[in-house]
C-alpha cells in the first residue's frame, strides 16, 4: 500500500520531469523553429501557420494537464502536512 508521503513524494518527482519535458519542448520550439518545422511539416504534410497553432495547442495543454494532475495535488498534499 502507498503511504500519503510516497504519494507526495512521486507526484513531486513527476512534476519534476513533466516541468522540464515542457521547458525542454517549449526552448527546443523557440530556438530550432525553422529545423523542427521543415521535419513536422513534411511528415504530417501541413503549412507552417497550422503546425504554429499545433505547436501552440500542444504546449497549453501539457501545461495545463501537468499543473492540474502533478503539481495541484503535489501543493495540496504539501499543504496537507504529508
Amino acid at each position: 500500500m502507498i503511504t500519503i508521503s510516497q504519494l507526495t513524494e512521486l507526484l513531486g518527482w513527476a512534476s519534476v520531469i513533466n516541468i522540464g519535458y515542457l521547458l525542454f519542448a517549449t526552448l527546443i520550439l523557440m530556438f530550432m523553429r525553422g529545423t523542427v518545422s521543415s521535419i513536422h511539416g513534411k511528415l504530417f504534410n501541413m503549412d507552417e501557420k497550422e503546425l504554429s497553432y499545433k505547436y501552440f495547442d500542444f504546449l497549453s495543454n501539457y501545461k495545463v494537464m501537468t499543473l492540474v494532475f502533478m503539481v495541484a495535488p503535489y501543493i495540496a498534499l504539501k499543504i496537507m502536512g504529508q
